[in-house]
């Protein structure tokens, strides 16, 4: 390849030659066209920075995201049993892509079904919108902080540096409106958006995007994810057909066929929120993300893997049963939600109603009775289905109960956590199949509390089921087509074609 650095453009920043828009009417085509335009755009701002290491630079750095676009003209009814995959009236649509070859199974699916769905061709050209040169760097790299320090004017005086005013979430929200003028959305996230939260996933789990699979289980307990690792390590020495790795924070990878970890460098400490994965084909393992106590951080790991498009996400752990009828060990299958979390209210008003979703639901209520060896009315004895309330404040049973108590019982709620109302209305504003199961660890209302040996007992004997029933729903999930996961109620009036 010529790594001279192009003269400078008509805009007045150097940049690598432009390329002119394609046509395609082949998905595989469109991705590897996507692929040979970022693969270039980026190699180019990373060869700019390191020669400027030894140069001196001569003017602004500037490479674009490629682009993929289509127009049709039509009201022409489409096949909409599927809750994605079309547009809902004429106009010319776009989106900005990042990282394709990351993408490019998904990529390849949506773009089949817009080309089966309005038979126009998909056109991949570059956008107007720049990669920050944070975001061109590849997962792995290293890059030398000398370079900069070096340098005797700021970073962002020679290159693009990432842009809050693209990172945002008016598209996935339902708040964007187009300018003039201007493409109408394509995707649920523009790409800055997506690579900000590739790069915080890595801060935040240790591990890499390209790991995380399509069926994703959230915990609040580290007693989960050991029983989980110790499941997956069994399954990885003794060889499986439906796994192929078991990689653990530090990407440490542990093929089928091995006892322990071929590649990868264990961290020095867990991360904030350590993830673990069941690699299968094209995705559909599953990846395991101790979230920790409280809505914050499940927010803040469901705003991020929400851009790999996952299939589905539960929230297998504790809470706090709220009816005298419960035991402790007793399971909770949610099937509504009070949201007194708050930390969605800017993005998803607490009115908006969070549904069940069939197909989950049921994949989890048939896990429990299959594990359990329960089923019909005996399978009351020890699960019930109703509404969780998720709140923000753990120690509530400080202050004065009579609010908080008088509320849980209108709205008849008959568990209390802290975590799973915002995974399922972070998935319902995502896009995300969701759902719930908890286990009661506690009755504060009823005076039962765990004391010390109490809870070493608790844990040893009901963690190792409950993680079973949650292996087991997601198998179930990922068994159904997606046609059959991907509710339509999750759909607004006005959506994205893709997935």
């Amino acid at each position: 390849m010529n790594h001279r650095i192009s003269p400078p453009t008509a805009n007045g920043f150097i940049s690598p030659d432009p390329i002119g828009p394609q046509e395609f009417s082949d998905a595989a085509d469109a991705v590897a066209a996507l692929e040979a335009i970022y693969d270039r755009n980026t190699r180019f701002l990373c060869e700019a920075f390191q020669r400027i290491a030894t140069e001196k630079p001569t003017g602004r750095y500037r490479a674009y995201y490629p682009q993929i676009s289509f127009e049709t003209k039509s009201f022409g009814m489409v096949d909409t049993r599927l809750s994605y995959g079309h547009v809902v009236s004429p106009g010319h649509y776009a989106a900005t892509i990042t990282r394709p070859a990351l993408f490019r199974s998904y990529l390849k699916k949506q773009f089949e079904l817009l080309l089966r769905n309005h038979g126009t061709p998909l056109v991949i050209s570059e956008s107007n919108t720049p990669i920050p040169l944070h975001f061109a760097f590849g997962e792995g790299a290293y890059v030398e902080a000398a370079v900069a320090e070096k340098l005797d004017m700021p970073l962002r005086d020679l290159f693009d540096t990432p842009d809050l005013a693209t990172t945002d979430d008016e598209i996935v929200n339902g708040m964007y409106e187009p300018g003039p003028g201007e493409l109408l959305p394509l995707a649920p996230f523009k790409a800055q958006r997506v690579d900000y939260s590739l790069a915080r996933l890595s801060h935040y789990t240790a591990t890499a995007p390209d790991h995380f699979q399509n069926f994703v289980l959230f915990t609040n307990y580290q007693f989960y994810v050991d029983e989980f690792c110790a499941h997956a390590r069994s399954l990885m020495a003794e060889g499986n057909d439906d796994y192929e790795f078991f990689v653990e924070p530090g990407n440490l990878i542990t093929p089928v066929g091995h006892g322990s970890p071929t590649e990868g460098v264990a961290p020095p400490r867990l991360p904030q929120m350590p993830a673990y994965h069941l690699k299968a084909k094209n995705h559909n393992g599953i990846t395991v993300v101790n979230i920790g106590v409280g809505p914050s951080n499940a927010k803040t790991i469901t705003d991020h893997i929400a851009v790999l498009r996952p299939h589905v996400w539960l929230m297998l752990g504790h809470c706090a049963g709220l009816r005298n009828s419960q035991n402790l060990g007793d399971y909770v299958l949610a099937h509504a939600y009070v949201r007194e979390d708050h930390v969605l209210d800017d993005d998803l008003p607490a009115w908006v109603p969070i549904p069940a979703l069939a197909e989950v639901q049921v994949a989890l209520q048939d896990a429990v009775a299959e594990v359990t060896g329960l089923e019909g009315y005996d399978l009351k004895r020890i699960m019930r289905t109703g509404t969780v309330a998720t709140i923000d404040n753990r120690n509530w049973e400080l202050r004065d109960q009579r609010g908080p108590v008088q509320r849980l019982s209108q709205s008849r709620a008959i568990a209390l956590d802290m975590e799973s109302a915002t995974i399922a209305a972070n998935g319902f504003r995502f896009r995300v199949p969701y759902g719930t199961l908890l286990c009661v660890s506690d009755k504060p209302l009823h005076g039962e509390l765990k004391l010390p040996g109490m809870a070493s007992a608790f844990y040893k004997m009901q963690v190792n089921q409950h993680l079973q029933i949650g292996l087991l729903a997601m198998q179930k999930l990922a068994a159904m087509p997606p046609e059959r996961l991907h509710s339509r109620k999750l759909r607004s009036f006005f959506e994205t074609a893709f997935q």
